[in-house]
C-alpha cells in the first residue's frame, strides 16, 4: 500500500528531526512531502540539507492548514496513492503506527479517517485536548475497555479527532476530496469529519499505535483565545456542515425581530445580544461557506 505523508511547515526548526525522522525510520515505507507556509526560522534549510529525500514545496505565502494540506492531497491523487498520513509539524510517529493503520484500514473499509492514540510530547499521558475525545458520549467505550485491558488492536468510532496524525484512505478522498479553504487555520478539520461522515464513511481511533503530540507547554493560542475569532469560526463551522441546513436568512430574521422587541421594550440587555449577533453574522462572511457546503454535499473529489 502506497502512503504519501503529508507535513506543513510554518517555523518547525525545533521539531523536524523527530518529525521527519519518525517518517524515515517507520516500518511500512512513505513518501514524504512538506509544504512550507512560509518559515523563517531555518526549517527550509534544515530540511534540504538534513532531510534530501523529502520533497519539498515551498509555498509564495502562508496558505494556512488545510490549503497547504490540499496541494499534498491532490500529489496523492495524481500519483495514485492508497492513503495519505497528515502529520503536524510538532508530532511524530512510533515505528510501527502508519503500518498499523494502513492494516486496519484494509480491514475496515467503512472508515476513511483512522488516527492512532495520542500522546504528549514526553509520552508519559495522553495528551490533554485528545483525551476530550475519548469520552464516553464521544467515543463508546473505549476508556472502560482501555482500563479493563480490553480492546487492545480494535478501532473505536469517534465523532471527532484532530488532523494531527490522521490517515485517509484514497476512497474518502475520491469522495470527500480537500479541505474548505474558507477555515484557514483550526476547524478545517472538523468540517473535514462532517463532510466525511456525510458521506457514509467512520473515523476511529485505533488503540495499539502512537503518535507523540508536543503541545503540553503551549500557554497560548490566539485562534482560541481571541474570543471573538473563535466565535466567527464556529459559526462558519455550524453553516459549513452538509449533513444540517441552517437558514442564515431566517435566523437573520429572528434576531432582528429580537432586538425590535427589546428597543420596544426598553430592555437593554437583549438588544445588545441581538445586535452582536447580526454583527457576527456580517463578520463571518456566510456565502462562501454556504457555496462550498452545497458542493461538499455532491459526490466526487472536491477541492473547494
Amino acid at each position: 500500500m502506497k502512503v504519501l505523508s503529508i507535513i506543513v511547515t510554518y517555523n518547525g526548526l525545533q521539531w523536524m528531526d523527530r518529525c521527519l525522522g519518525s517518517l524515515r525510520d517507520s516500518l511500512h515505507p512513505t513518501s514524504v512531502v512538506v509544504i512550507d507556509n512560509g518559515s523563517t526560522d531555518g526549517t527550509v534549510e534544515h530540511i534540504r540539507t538534513h532531510f534530501p529525500s523529502v520533497e519539498l514545496v515551498v509555498a509564495e505565502k502562508n496558505l494556512g492548514f488545510g490549503q497547504a494540506n490540499n496541494v499534498g492531497l491532490r500529489m496523492a491523487l495524481e500519483r495514485n496513492m492508497d492513503h495519505v498520513f497528515l502529520l503536524n509539524q510538532d508530532s511524530w510517529v512510533q515505528p510501527d503506527t502508519i503500518g498499523r493503520l494502513v492494516e486496519m484500514a484494509a480491514a475496515h473499509t467503512d472508515y476513511g479517517v483512522i488516527s492512532p492514540l495520542h500522546l504528549t510530547g514526553k509520552g508519559n499521558a495522553l495528551d490533554r485536548e485528545f483525551a476530550y475525545y475519548l469520552a464516553p458520549d464521544k467515543c463508546p467505550g473505549i476508556l472502560s475497555d482501555l482500563a479493563m485491558r480490553k480492546g487492545q488492536g480494535q478501532i473505536y468510532e469517534v465523532d471527532f479527532v484532530n488532523a494531527a496524525a490522521w490517515l485517509v484512505t484514497r476512497a474518502c478522498l475520491l469522495q470527500v476530496g480537500g479541505f474548505d479553504p474558507t477555515f484557514f487555520h483550526y476547524s478545517e478539520d472538523d468540517n473535514y469529519l462532517h463532510r466525511a461522515h456525510f458521506h457514509g464513511f467512520r473515523s476511529g481511533i485505533v488503540t495499539d499505535v502512537y503518535m507523540h503530540h508536543d503541545r503540553e507547554d503551549r500557554k497560548s493560542n490566539p485562534y482560541f483565545d481571541q474570543l471573538r475569532v473563535y466565535r466567527v469560526r464556529a459559526l462558519r463551522l455550524r453553516y459549513a456542515d452538509p449533513g444540517r441546513s441552517f437558514n442564515e436568512a431566517a435566523e437573520r430574521r429572528a434576531l432582528w425581530w429580537k432586538l425590535l422587541r427589546g428597543l420596544l421594550a426598553l430592555r437593554k440587555k437583549e438588544v445588545l445580544i441581538a445586535r452582536d449577533h447580526l454583527k457576527l453574522f456580517n463578520e463571518a462572511d456566510l456565502a462562501p461557506v454556504l457555496r462550498n457546503r452545497a458542493l461538499a454535499q455532491q459526490k466526487g473529489t472536491t477541492f473547494l
